[in-house]
């Protein structure tokens, strides 16, 4: 059953800047309430109280301040690292590209610190390298339906120094929460037990550095 507060909760978080502004009390929930109430009531097809909308609101502001206080007990200081020079292929999945990806790595010399990070999907797979081996992957891939190439990328990679990144909830969501607070869109997000990479395009890639250097700070 659809509730004004289930209703709240999703306005809320379609909108990265009202999140940030509503955990961090910087907003009014009256002004609030009064922008959503018609988009509310269409969704519910009934009149609600403007006061029901307030006290929805605070009770989401009280559960995101809730969630940074666990958040902030998580040391974010690590190591920031960029990559520049990256490309991303978005390709359909098929038999026989999964047959010809363990070939792949052959491509790359990883002892010159070079790049490749290799996503599945349930129907695409997205290979991440640098872009010299751009003719070479393009050959690699001849035969299969290539969706999307994005290149003048960076990688910017975070290195913590613990475990505690892998079994902290929300660590993931607190870092891209702060990086599309600076209106910076993500091609990639990919993750081990202490490294957390983004692919982003290179004109972003000193706003994304600073607000993760940011974060490290706190």
């Amino acid at each position: 059953m659809v509730t004004i507060s289930h209703l709240v909760k999703k306005a809320v978080n379609e909108n990265s800047f009202l999140l940030e502004a509503i955990g961090k009390e910087l907003i009014s929930h009256g002004n609030l309430a009064e922008q959503l109430k018609p988009e509310i009531e269409r969704e519910l097809g009934k009149k609600v109280k403007e006061s029901a909308i307030v006290m929805a609101l605070r009770r989401y502001a009280e559960e995101l301040q809730s969630f940074d206080k666990k958040i902030k007990k998580f040391s974010f200081q690590g190591e920031i690292i960029m990559r520049t020079n990256i490309m991303d292929f978005n390709i359909v999945k098929s038999g026989n590209l999964l047959s010809k990806i363990k070939n792949i790595y052959s491509l790359v010399n990883f002892e010159k610190g070079d790049t490749l990070n290799i996503i599945l999907g349930s129907n695409e797979v997205s290979i991440v390298a640098n872009e010299k081996y751009k003719e070479k992957l393009s050959d690699f891939l001849k035969g299969e339906k290539i969706l999307n190439k994005e290149f003048d990328l960076v990688a910017l990679t975070i290195i913590f120094g613990s475990k505690d990144f892998l079994n902290t909830p929300g660590v993931i969501f607190t870092a891209i929460r702060k990086i599309a607070w600076e209106q910076i869109n993500l091609y990639e997000i990919i993750s081990t037990m202490t490294e957390l990479t983004f692919i982003l395009s290179k004109k972003d890639s000193m706003k994304a550095y600073n607000a993760l250097q940011e974060l490290a700070r706190k």
